[in-house]
């Protein structure tokens, strides 16, 4: 499994800890950034876990900021992007299961041993099949297709 990780620097320290455990586990791990923990914008970080999930350089993301909103706000700017600011196990299996999202994001603050339940969790759980949800998922598809260029 290749998972692409990336933060700001406020999400630097618990996306260093969080790579350590993946990779123990024998994830192929691919770092955006940020590579310090010196003041940085969270999109630039954001950007780069996109493109290597469109461009599928890598099967899912999970991005770290102070709270995951921005990084959730600026992952979704991206077409083929479908990034979930996640608070609980529900929301992982929830978003994995209804919306097929490639992306998650948290905030810096979880503990280290939530943030990896949740990654195992996120990585692990199939999107549905049942029809209501693929019927949603491909009117996302439809709308990105009719409204952005490829």
């Amino acid at each position: 499994m290749r998972i692409a990780l990336a933060s700001d620097h406020r999400g630097f320290a618990l996306k260093e800890e969080l790579k350590i455990k993946l990779q123990e586990q024998g994830q192929e791990i691919i770092d955006c950034g940020a590579f310090n923990d010196a003041p940085s914008d969270h999109m630039d970080y954001a950007f780069k876990l996109g493109d290597k999930i469109v461009k599928k350089e890598a099967d899912y993301g999970v991005a770290i900021c102070g709270t995951g909103i921005g990084m959730s706000i600026a992952c979704n700017k991206m077409k083929g992007i479908r990034c979930a600011k996640v608070d609980s196990n529900n929301d992982v299996i929830k978003t994995r299961l209804d919306n097929d999202s490639n992306v998650m994001s948290f905030g810096q603050d979880i503990p280290l041993e939530t943030a990896l339940e949740w990654v195992n969790l996120f990585i692990n759980t199939p999107k549905s099949m049942e029809a209501r949800f693929v019927r949603r998922r491909n009117k996302l598809k439809q709308y990105e297709a009719k409204h952005y260029d490829k």
